[in-house]
């Protein structure tokens, strides 16, 4: 005689068993899911008429015997609702409310606010503006044909834009408003300045459409680069790609020292650096770099005493290269 359906074995694809002991247990516990569903929806409909969410669910479900839900079980009270599941205060698409319903503002510096973290929180950002500032005058100076000055407002945004992150870490005022903020900076200094500096000094070496392809390459790169840094959990050792500050400061040098080299190779070397931003391959940190050994930074010194432009141009290749050989290595270790 086959068992009865509710006295089955467990299988391997079931782990809980099924029958009506188990039916019976998620009916008896469903009761009290509707009623956080109850506060659930009492909240939602908070942010549309401004009533508590206990008004609400109270105004819909009442019965001669007192309140009941949906489904003609008997409703758990405010405060044994509350002890459980604590009603928060709703929070609008602008502004935060408090408990008394009146508004306030959301802190974008966190922790205790003093004086003098309000004028550390200050000086940093305005390290950030600063950047951002000389990125805008880069571009003015790139469209009026000084490509040079503009270059070297390239350079002080990189000096800045370092300047912030080192200020912020060592006077304990990082934010994720500071952060966002140095995004959006970044994105206008190197994802849109470095692009018209590096399109101002490639006309007349190349078409206007090889060198337009070759700067909007360089900018949908940078913005991509910049969302997945800040979506992407954080190494302390590599960066994901090249970063954008190192790619500008790059492209900056270029236009700076002019490599004898012709416009099409330029421009094949502007993509490469373009989607190197975007690979995943570990490109090391300048604070590793910074570690090595004096004698492995003898060579390059002394290169750039007696030809600058191809030592600048080996440790670019060689920084690129890194980051492929990186990937190999950590393959096979794995």
């Amino acid at each position: 005689m086959p068992r009865a359906p509710w006295r089955r074995r467990r299988t391997s694809d079931s782990p809980r068993p099924a029958g009506r002991r188990w039916a019976g247990r998620l009916r008896r516990s469903g009761t009290f899911a509707r009623q956080v569903l109850l506060v659930r929806v009492g909240r939602r409909e908070q942010l549309l008429d401004g009533t508590s969410a206990l008004d609400v669910s109270d105004r819909y479900y009442h019965d001669a015997s007192g309140p009941i839900d949906a489904y003609g079980v008997g409703r758990l009270t405010a405060a044994e609702i509350e002890s459980v599941v604590p009603v928060s205060p709703a929070i609008g698409p602008s502004d935060a409310v408090d408990a008394a319903g009146s508004a306030m503002a959301i802190p974008l510096l966190p922790g205790e606010r003093t004086m003098a973290r309000r004028i550390k929180f200050a000086v940093v950002n305005a390290c950030t503006l600063a950047s951002l500032t000389l990125g805008l005058l880069a571009i003015f100076q790139a469209m009026q044909g000084d490509v040079r000055v503009a270059a070297y407002c390239l350079i002080a945004c990189v000096a800045f834009d370092g300047l912030d992150g080192a200020l912020a870490r060592r006077m304990g005022v990082a934010s994720p408003f500071g952060a966002q903020m140095d995004s959006l900076a970044d994105m206008c200094s190197f994802g849109l300045a470095a692009p018209v500096v590096v399109y101002a000094s490639l006309v007349g070496s190349v078409s206007t459409a090889a060198a337009g392809v070759a700067c909007a390459l360089v900018a949908t790169c940078a913005a991509i680069r910049l969302a997945r840094f800040n979506v992407s959990p954080k190494d302390g050792r590599f960066f994901c790609g090249v970063p954008t500050t190192m790619a500008a400061a790059v492209l900056a040098l270029v236009v700076l020292i002019g490599l004898p080299v012709s416009g099409a190779v330029q421009v094949a070397g502007v993509g490469l650096l373009a989607f190197a931003m975007v690979s995943s391959f570990p490109y090391a940190k300048l604070a590793r770099l910074i570690k090595l050994p004096p004698w492995v930074w003898l060579a390059p010194v002394i290169g750039a005493l007696i030809e600058p432009r191809l030592t600048f141009a080996l440790l670019v290749v060689g920084y690129l290269v890194s980051g492929p050989l990186l990937w190999l290595r950590q393959r096979r270790t794995a």
